[in-house]
């Protein structure tokens, strides 16, 4: 059984600690601080690195790490990111502390990105900056399609999947999210638990898909209520799920 910690980086970054007896991996060390501060307090050794996506705040603890840890660093296909030692595609299956991981493509944030899914007993999702709790990444170098895509095969996920995504966006998302959603009563009684959760500066993750399916505007892209208020947003036509994608992220970019 794999024990998830969060590790808290920069100003709203996890990172995420997967545990099994005294053996840890990382996902996304940006800073290698915390990391290095909790191996040394609960006495773990740091067996491998995890990396979804090119960007600096996941990548940028890797050299001092690995500097002091002769471990593996697992990652995208990016000549870019120094010390990955495993290249990763599609489809991919590696094994971490006894519990299989499957490897998915999932541009959109950036052409690189992958995540990380186990459908083992204890079904677990490192998905980088593409599913947010309540919302999805930017697009920096993807196109709307490939986010749709991407966003298309984390929501077909088991529903008890647990989702941790690598940054604590969820209040600011459900800010957005309650507008474009705003017939969704769940979504308001949810927002209203977030906010109480952060204003006692508490964690709200993991969500789970079970959960987006219900909050995330990103993955509800056939609700006649988004699909109106995003027509009254959107000079564009929608016509299809990506059109409405389209517009929500350009809102969103701009709210």
């Amino acid at each position: 059984m794999i024990e998830v910690t969060p590790l808290k980086a920069f100003t709203d970054n996890y990172i995420w600690a997967l545990v099994s007896k005294e053996s840890v991996y990382v996902v996304d060390p940006g800073d290698p601080n915390p990391v290095l501060d909790f191996l040394s307090e609960n006495n773990f050794i740091l067996e491998g690195i995890l990396i979804t996506h090119h960007h600096y705040d996941h990548t940028g603890g890797i050299k001092t790490l690995t500097d002091r840890y002769d471990v593996p660093v697992y990652g995208p296909v990016n000549d870019s990111i120094e010390g990955i030692t495993h290249e990763l595609r599609e489809n991919d299956c590696i094994s971490i502390l006894n519990q299989d991981f499957k490897i998915f493509e999932v541009p959109g944030h950036t052409l690189d990105h992958i995540a990380y899914y186990s459908d083992a007993d204890q079904k677990l999702l490192f998905c980088g900056d593409t599913l947010f709790s309540g919302g999805c990444g930017r697009l920096f170098e993807g196109t709307p399609a490939q986010m749709h895509d991407s966003l298309q095969k984390l929501k077909s996920l088991s529903p008890e999947t647990l989702v941790y995504c690598t940054h604590e966006y969820t209040e600011n998302n459900l800010n957005f999210a309650v507008v474009v959603n705003n017939e969704n009563e769940y979504l308001k009684n949810y927002y209203s638990e977030v906010k109480i959760k952060r204003k006692n500066d508490e964690i709200t993750l993991p969500s789970s898909i079970q959960k987006e399916l219900k909050i995330n505007p990103f993955l509800r892209l056939t609700d006649e209520n988004i699909i109106s208020n995003a027509s009254d947003f959107s000079s564009i036509d929608i016509n299809k799920e990506v059109d409405t994608l389209t517009a929500i992220r350009e809102w969103k970019d701009n709210f």
